[in-house]
């Protein structure tokens, strides 16, 4: 039975939080929500990697004690982690693009998976800590371009340098549970969620956001890999589960291992679905270009991720179905390009999202 997943407003309120990676996307997102929570706030990362970002449109500095820094120092890492004494922490600080991850490939392995491995050797000397959600990705599996989600006990790997990057951090998360945190009783997980949209979102090569700046500016867009298949969300759905799972962990620190969470196998869309979908939420799209699927370096024709366990461990299931999250992403983009307030726009999403 799936019980009301909303997080818990009682168990949240005064907990010290260390969120790393709050001035990207998916960050500042649960950055907004642990605030309206109650949660004291302490968020370390490098300064916004885009102009605009959801960091600075949304005043995130200002619900949080926010620090600049980069996980690659690890003193620094070490520094501010004992400053913050945190009960819970979500590491999402990452480099997080594919193409990026071909263009910089050290300085993708050094982010994702030194500074993976510098946040969880901090967290050693903290006497606090009693729960640690590490975010991955869908795409730390061996993808074998099979018909089938894969599972948490499928195997790991990496065609491209952030893949591989993100399947060694799952490595450096399990070896850090194992080795010492465990002894510690602080429970340790990671968490694999498919691709994620929703409002804020302005890296380079993002679909929906590729799309509005295009059709705002009368531009065409030209998408790459039309047929492409991928497990697509809203940003809310993987954050109430990694709430959720912090939750869980506290109470229960046997839960500590890997989840995923995505929608359910047969609501895994093609990017023309997507794009498509996209268009009609716009009202006045341009014409787009259907690349042949060939243009670009590698990437993954079809990922689809299995989420039976956190639908059963956890009891968290996706709310919102793909068309009313291009609708709301979309809507989101609109608003604010109309002067809408960015942290207004995201609580609205947010009461929404409680509200089911």
């Amino acid at each position: 039975m799936i019980h009301n997943q909303n997080p818990n407003k009682e168990f949240w309120r005064a907990k010290r939080v260390l969120v790393t990676g709050h001035t990207g996307f998916k960050g500042g997102w649960l950055t907004i929500w642990l605030n309206r929570l109650g949660a004291n706030v302490t968020a370390v990362s490098l300064p916004p990697s885009t102009t605009p970002s959801l960091f600075d449109l949304a005043d995130v500095s200002a619900l949080c004690e926010s620090h600049f820094c980069n996980v690659n120092d690890a003193e620094k890492v070490k520094s501010l982690v004992k400053q913050a004494k945190p009960q819970i922490v979500f590491h999402m600080a990452a480099q997080a693009l594919v193409r990026a991850g071909y263009e910089d490939p050290l300085e993708t392995f050094a982010t994702n998976v030194q500074g993976t491995a510098n946040v969880l050797d901090a967290l050693r000397q903290c006497q606090d800590v009693r729960c640690v959600v590490a975010i991955t990705t869908d795409k730390v599996y061996q993808n074998l371009e099979h018909p089938f989600p894969y599972r948490e006990t499928d195997r790991l790997g990496g065609h491209d340098p952030y893949s591989a990057s993100k399947a060694a951090c799952e490595m450096i998360i399990n070896s850090y549970r194992d080795s010492f945190l465990a002894e510690q009783n602080v429970a340790v997980a990671s968490a694999r969620a498919g691709n994620v949209i929703g409002g804020g979102d302005w890296s380079s090569d993002r679909l929906i956001p590729d799309l509005v700046r295009a059709w705002g500016s009368g531009g065409q867009v030209s998408i790459r890999r039309p047929q492409a298949v991928r497990p697509w969300q809203h940003v809310l759905e993987p954050l109430a589960g990694y709430l959720r799972l912090a939750e869980k962990m506290w109470h229960h620190p046997n839960l500590a291992s890997s989840y995923n969470f995505g929608p359910n196998t047969h609501e895994a869309a093609t990017v023309k679905e997507v794009v498509d979908m996209a268009k009609t939420a716009f009202g006045d799209g341009a014409d787009v270009y259907w690349g042949d699927g060939d243009e670009g370096p590698h990437e993954a024709g079809w990922l689809a991720l299995e989420v039976a366990k956190a639908r059963s461990v956890l009891g968290v299931k996706s709310r919102w179905t793909l068309e009313q999250s291009v609708m709301r992403t979309v809507k989101w983009y609109i608003d604010c390009e109309n002067g809408s307030n960015a942290r207004a726009a995201c609580q609205n999403d947010i009461d929404a999202y409680e509200s089911l």
